[in-house]
């Protein structure tokens, strides 16, 4: 393809930039999309900042290769289909997974591609730009899905952040005597709320410290919400057991205050998931998980082999999104949008449309 296009590049923290620049042209196996809208994630918002997740301590430990355009919550239109992807056609609706595996490494030979060791999710590496653009190129190693055609924008911004949700909710192996606690309610974790609650649990407990996130926790199926700036949480999660505290803890807020929390809120052999990223290192009392309760603790990263169950629970009407997106801006308004995303009380996932 031939032409320009505006494209939001970050080139450090605090310095994210709208710029004019190519559109990219598909080449073998590759596809190039009419970007139709993008999810700001919280890590996109953290980047800006200069979380050390992302932009590390030095050029050996940095994620980043900036200058580069950002967005991994991305949906849109077949714009040009290289060679070897004549199954696609102009108008095509696609959205594809944040990571471009490399195909190379174990993880990848094992069918676990989302843990490649030659991590390169969308908006952050040179050779994936991302989707706070006109158009964006998907690799030739990308996982893409179809999107249907009852799916609206919003729906289909959502898949991507709801699928790492439900790999999380997956890894707590949650039972249907379980209390589960999903702690941080922006809109991935509202959404795991409603996909804890399908795996019938006794009890599902939503944390946010924002009202109106606990009100969409309630809608979302939370049996009880809790505000840590109101009461003691872990008090709180021991009283409505009986004493025992609860089984389940996802953290989802990214907050290094929560984790502690959650070590004291679950019971003996509880099961604590880490979902949530963090902008700095965060310090615990490790003595609770060994030599206290003897718990089993277990990360989860990106989304794994959910995107399909998504696109089909989304379809179904078992994966509720009403009201997830609250806010839409267009991509010159970016800054406005980052803000929202960051300080607005109702902001639950905030869309750029190019």
């Amino acid at each position: 393809m031939k032409g320009n296009m505006k494209a939001l590049v970050s080139y450090a923290p605090y310095d994210n930039r709208l710029e004019e620049t190519g559109i990219p042209s598909a080449g073998p196996g590759e596809l190039v999309l009419k970007v139709l809208g993008c999810g700001i994630c919280a890590g996109d918002v953290k980047s800006y900042h200069g979380g050390i997740r992302i932009w590390g301590t030095s050029e050996e430990n940095r994620y980043i290769e900036a200058p580069v355009t950002g967005g991994h919550e991305f949906f849109g239109e077949v714009a040009e289909a290289g060679e070897g992807m004549g199954e696609y056609k102009t108008g095509d609706r696609v959205c594809a997974e944040q990571i471009a595996p490399c195909g190379e490494c174990d993880f990848c030979r094992q069918g676990k591609y989302w843990m490649c060791t030659g991590s390169a999710v969308y908006g952050f590496k040179q050779h994936i730009q991302g989707g706070f653009a006109e158009y964006i190129k998907l690799h030739k190693n990308s996982i893409i899905h179809r999107i249907p055609d009852t799916f609206t924008n919003e729906q289909a911004v959502l898949i991507e952040p709801i699928a790492c949700g439900m790999h999380a909710v997956e890894l707590a192996d949650i039972r249907h005597d379980d209390v589960v606690v999903i702690a941080g309610l922006g809109a991935i974790g509202t959404s795991m709320v409603n996909l804890a609650r399908l795996c019938l649990p006794k009890m599902v407990i939503g944390i946010d410290i924002k009202e109106f996130r606990l009100d969409m926790g309630r809608k979302y199926g939370a049996d009880y919400v809790l505000n840590p700036a109101e009461c003691n949480v872990a008090e709180e999660i021991h009283r409505l057991t009986g004493g025992d505290g609860c089984d389940v803890y996802i953290e989802a807020s990214g907050s290094p205050r929560s984790v502690s929390q959650g070590l004291e809120s679950l019971k003996n052999h509880g099961r604590y998931v880490q979902m949530g990223v963090f902008a700095e290192e965060v310090k615990a009392d490790w003595n609770v998980i060994g030599d206290g309760k003897e718990l089993s603790i277990r990360g989860s990263h990106l989304s794994a082999l959910t995107f399909h169950s998504v696109i089909e629970g989304i379809e179904s009407g078992l994966i509720k999104t009403d009201g997830l997106i609250s806010h839409s801006f267009e991509l010159k308004d970016w800054e406005k949008a980052f803000r929202t995303a960051e300080e607005e009380p109702a902001a639950m996932k905030v869309m750029l449309v190019p």
